[in-house]
């Protein structure tokens, strides 16, 4: 459920109170600030001036984040270096200052943004997803098989289990001839099992590439390697011909709904049976979907930029690397006219044999016929926090209590123990995660345990489900699949979110988080349920970037879960102009604040070590509102951030009424449904001019 159109109620309560909040709002009212250090270039005399600029500006706290390292002509000297003995009595001052000045302080999960790892976290500590390899042999006899082992991250792999069933074909890979009326008069290289990153098949124009056979193929399924997630190669149309002259329709492929971040998986397409010598990808950018935060590649031009394109007789699940949580994906499910259950693979068919040895050799005595043997395993993402600096290293497993205690004791717990005192300052008042910037992840060795417990079989037995092999039945399969998405989600929101809040408050301290979608795999309102302080975050002149959908999913939880602040990341900007100021800015803060944020947190104050030196610094590539004390307009900054506290305090005030609640299904992941996905079910709320402007985005 989301609920949308928000207000406070003053719930009965006498109107003084409010003439008095609006006059002396409390300090929770306050904004915050994001306080970056950056490149280790860090003074005490900056904290100093820093911390005081901030209190008479009427800032109410502010998050520290160490950002990047010390560059190798070093900005200032001394620079500090996170987790050298200087960094942590610099540190320890920052904290001292800030109780001193009567300044609230948060701390990021880990060093940079981006979100919770570190030199601490091994591979076997990290997050983990599921890798495979393939094997064909042909019985009957014994046979001591070579079996490869996956591909593999941080030299780490482990085996899951060694599965074999019958093959769906028999020979080898047949390679079509490839040829295009396009630009690209070599486009050969698109039909290789490998992938060259340097060879894209690029395409500003309608075109087809062509694929001929010797003889008649049987298709079943389709691969799609876009580059860089290319929204075009997702959604191009499948043409089938006997003659190679006349060509008749086989299916538009669908582009799942996806985020910002691609981590380079293909895209799967099951294929309604067609059998044919010549098939045809053709590209018409015609009636594209405007992109959004959910299809977040159909934002940029409709070119086509694709790495490869395979035909294949193998039925493989509808969008299948879509649906086990690897990616931040959302994905129809398969349909019978795509997949038919006699295509799906029985269940007694799937032998699990034993007979694997360390070294990969499998002993094995194959039965009659030809036979495919996946390799499962699992291995490290590879992914890293950043931008980090000293503290650098693998992102820990969001699923795995171990890893987060390792995470947590390593950083947060001794950044916020650390006031030279050997206990927690009462400074230090909030724990936080911010940009969810390190992908998905769908194993880790609690997984096979955890599934079973909350849904009540054993995911092994099904495994090849997850790299799209379909047993029993279409609907079996993506039963599984769903099944999978379920656990990973209640796992990220438990023991991930759940685990920073629960200790969190063993230091006396809130816990605030930004969203997870469209990222992470999970439900992107469940994930603030386990909370103090849900926050979105909203951009400034930068339309490829704002983020309404966090903002929605921010304030949905927070309703859903009774929490009362909703904080957002403010005014963060892809490149500063150096022209911005209050009076342009206000117009966006309101809005915001009509949409059920209640506390802002700027982006960006960036920390400068100078005192004699302005403008100071700013992010390395110029990212976020320029609101720190050497900002031209800052002495006449503490009347903005009074109206934003006289306000918050008032919108923090009562219980909210909700006009609208809608339901945003029951598929994983999710997000809070975007106003303007309700217009055409919602016309007479919305209005006529709304109705015509919709259609007319939509109409491309």
């Amino acid at each position: 459920m989301i609920v949308a159109c928000a207000t406070a109620a003053a719930c009965g309560k006498d109107t003084a109170e409010l003439d008095t909040l609006w006059e002396n709002p409390p300090h929770d009212a306050k904004p915050w600030v994001y306080w970056y250090w950056c490149n280790g270039a860090v003074s005490r005399e900056g904290i100093t001036a820093d911390l005081e600029a901030m209190g008479q500006a009427g800032i109410g706290g502010a998050y520290i984040f160490t950002i990047d390292g010390i560059p190798e002509t070093p900005l200032i000297e001394p620079s500090y270096n996170q987790l050298t003995p200087e960094w942590w009595d610099i540190m320890a001052f920052a904290v001292s200052e800030a109780e001193r000045l009567g300044m609230h302080l948060g701390f990021n999960a880990c060093d940079g943004w981006a979100l919770a790892g570190g030199p601490w976290i091994t591979p076997e500590l990290s997050m983990q997803k599921v890798v495979w390899s393939e094997t064909r042999v042909s019985g009957p006899g014994k046979a001591d098989i070579k079996l490869p082992v996956p591909e593999h991250n941080e030299g780490y792999y482990r085996d899951i289990a060694v599965f074999a069933y019958p093959s769906y074909h028999s020979g080898g890979e047949r390679l079509p001839t490839v040829k295009s009326n396009g630009n690209d008069k070599s486009p050969q290289f698109l039909a290789t099992n490998t992938c060259d990153s340097k060879k894209i098949f690029r395409s500003e124009s309608p075109c087809w590439i062509e694929y001929s056979f010797d003889e008649p193929f049987t298709c079943r399924s389709a691969e799609v390697l876009p580059y860089k997630g290319n929204y075009q190669a997702m959604r191009l149309i499948l043409e089938a011909s006997d003659d190679g002259a006349s060509f008749r329709r086989v299916a538009r492929l669908d582009p799942p709904r996806h985020g910002w971040q691609w981590d380079g998986t293909p895209c799967t397409y099951s294929i309604p049976e067609t059998t044919a010598r010549y098939f045809r990808f053709v590209f018409d950018p015609a009636c594209s979907e405007p992109g959004s935060e959910d299809l977040d590649k159909a934002k940029w031009a409709p070119v086509l930029e694709v790495l490869r394109l395979r035909l294949s007789p193998e039925p493989r699940i509808h969008h299948y690397e879509s649906k086990p949580g690897q990616p931040w994906r959302l994905a129809p499910y398969t349909s019978p006219d795509q997949l038919p259950d006699p295509l799906c693979l029985p269940k007694e068919k799937l032998l699990m044999p034993d007979g694997l040895t360390p070294t990969g050799s499998f002993l094995w005595a194959v039965p009659a016929g030809d036979w495919t043997i996946p390799r499962m395993g699992h291995t490290s993402t590879g992914n890293t926090n950043g931008p980090a600096g000293g503290a650098s290293g693998l992102e820990c497993d969001k699923f795995n209590p171990e890893a987060l205690e390792v995470q947590f004791n390593a950083w947060l717990g001794r950044v916020a123990g650390n006031d030279g005192k050997g206990s927690v300052s009462p400074a230090v008042r909030l724990f936080h995660t911010d940009s969810w910037e390190c992908a998905s992840q769908n194993w880790s060795p609690v997984m096979a345990g955890e599934f079973l417990r909350r849904r009540g079989y054993d995911i092994i037995e099904y495994l090849p489900v997850l790299v799209g092999i379909p047993i029993e039945s279409v609907r079996k399969s993506e039963e599984v699949l769903m099944d999978m998405r379920k656990t990973i989600s209640e796992l990220v929101t438990e023991t991930f979110m759940g685990g920073l809040r629960e200790k969190a408050m063993e230091y006396g301290c809130l816990f605030s988080a930004e969203c997870s979608a469209p990222t992470m795999m999970s439900d992107g309102m469940m994930i603030f349920r386990d909370t103090d302080i849900p926050m979105g975050e909203f951009w400034l002149r930068s339309p490829t970037h704002d983020k309404p959908n966090d903002i929605l999913d921010a304030v949905s939880g927070a309703r859903i879960y009774g929490k009362n602040i909703v904080q957002a990341e403010a005014f963060t900007q892809r490149r500063i102009t150096w022209d911005e100021h209050p009076a342009m800015l206000k117009t966006m803060q309101d809005m915001e604040y009509s949409f059920g944020v209640n506390r802002l947190v700027y982006h960006v104050f960036t920390h400068n070590p100078w005192i004699d030196r302005a403008p100071g610094l700013t992010l390395s590539d110029g990212i976020g509102l320029f609101f720190q004390r050497d900002q031209t307009w800052w002495t006449d900054a503490a009347e903005w951030v009074s109206y934003a506290t006289r306000c918050q305090a008032l919108l923090q005030f009562g219980k909210p009424v909700s006009d609208l609640a809608v339901f945003a299904g029951d598929n994983l992941p999710s997000r809070a449904v975007l106003p303007e996905r309700l217009v055409p079910f919602l016309p007479g709320i919305f209005g006529h001019d709304v109705v015509a402007s919709e259609r007319e985005r939509l109409s491309n």
